[in-house]
């Protein structure tokens, strides 16, 4: 049976570690320099050891190495909204140029208002429909481009920065740390896998086939 380590939930243990991909981490050898010292990062340390250390008993083949991460919260940064629904959002107005209509409908109306605020307290099928009339009608070859171009430019609301660029630092060490120890890291999220694939494969380098949501674009 193969290895699955299931890493997301050490996320709420990280008090005052949420930093930006961009941001500078302390010299050393140390593999998780902005993790706090504590019992979940020797935990992670000692876990990764046993693992790789042929003369343990909890040795597990490179073959079977694999860590598993949840996405909204724990790789990005998900508020006031996840960074797919903004590029729909971004999206919207084109949509509606060519179906006038949805101008005066919901949650399309409240979506062009641009109220985040009226925006957060829509429904989950409210923001699936948001969402899903954008992509209507694209190839995953257009889709991927044009979210490609998007995260080069589109920056967020309140932090001033790309989207790529609002990540948990210690969630990157630790990918980057497992990688360097045979694990292959994948991601297995609610959001829309198409968009995730795009934007994990270009800030964490996580390849797509290793991006699993629960649905398309």
């Amino acid at each position: 049976m193969k290895a699955l380590v299931r890493l997301g939930f050490l996320l709420a243990v990280m008090a005052t570690t949420f930093l930006l991909a961009g941001s500078s981490v302390r010299a050393g050898s140390d593999p998780l320099p902005s993790w706090n010292e504590g019992p979940a990062k020797h935990a992670i340390v000692e876990l990764i050891r046993a693992t790789t250390d042929p003369s343990s008993m909890t040795f597990v083949p490179p073959e079977e190495r694999i860590a598993v991460f949840d996405q909204d919260g724990t790789l990005w940064a998900s508020h006031p909204i996840y960074p797919q629904l903004m590029y729909c959002l971004d999206r919207l107005p084109a949509v509606v140029k060519a179906r006038p209509a949805l101008a005066k409908i919901e949650p399309f109306k409240t979506a062009l208002s641009r109220n985040m605020a009226a925006i957060s307290k829509l429904s989950t099928r409210d923001l699936i429909k948001i969402m899903a009339a954008p992509l209507s009608g694209m190839s995953v070859e257009r889709f991927r481009a044009d979210a490609e171009k998007w995260l080069e430019t589109a920056r967020h609301p309140r932090w001033g920065r790309r989207y790529t660029e609002l990540t948990y630092l210690p969630m990157l060490e630790l990918m980057k740390h497992l990688r360097a120890n045979g694990y292959k890291t994948y991601i297995v999220t609610g959001g829309g896998q198409d968009f995730v694939r795009v934007y994990a494969e270009k800030t964490y380098g996580v390849p797509p086939e290793q991006v699993v949501g629960l649905w398309r674009a």
